[in-house]
């Protein structure tokens, strides 16, 4: 009986020291409501969406940039866009400002590099339009529409389509 008391402890004990390891893992990533931290670029999956790798973390957060909408990698424009994103930020240091989640589950954040402010420089380059909100045009609609006159990156095409009205006529370009 006392070697099965003894047992019963020992997994007791167990479970704490996993549970308590996995409570440390998950209190290091900075989580979506976080005041700004900073972290590392190890993916680009196209013109508006990151994996990011906290300082101090041992799991990229999938990252969307708040106040963009950049081409689908499918559609005309996406993979000029993903490389514009590329060019900013892929393995290098940047300072994300979380302001949530989105419906996918990526925390929406503003990112900065160098103090400049990356989806601003991607609408200004042309690589993305600005993200409208309800009632607002958002943070960088001034940007695009002078990406816009220029007729830079995405908007030297004659009427270049958004990603939304895109998955309207085409659907997502993930397959199955």
């Amino acid at each position: 009986m006392k070697r099965f008391r003894s047992f019963g402890v020992f997994s007791l004990c167990f479970c704490c020291a996993i549970a308590f390891a996995q409570n440390a893992a998950l209190s290091a990533a900075p989580q979506a409501d976080s005041p700004r931290w900073t972290g590392w670029v190890s993916w680009v999956a196209d013109g508006d969406t990151l994996l990011v790798l906290p300082d101090q973390a041992h799991e990229a957060i999938k990252l969307r940039i708040q106040g963009i909408d950049a081409p689908e990698r499918c559609q005309p424009g996406g993979d000029a866009s993903r490389d514009a994103l590329i060019d900013l930020v892929h393995r290098k240091t940047v300072q994300v400002i979380p302001h949530g989640t989105d419906t996918y589950g990526r925390v929406l954040g503003r990112v900065e590099i160098d103090g400049r402010d990356v989806g601003a420089e991607m609408v200004a380059s042309g690589m993305a339009w600005a993200y409208s909100f309800r009632a607002s045009a958002g943070p960088y609609a001034g940007l695009e529409r002078q990406a816009r006159r220029q007729k830079k990156g995405l908007f030297a095409q004659t009427q270049p389509m958004t990603p939304k009205v895109f998955r309207q006529f085409h659907g997502s370009c993930q397959t199955p």
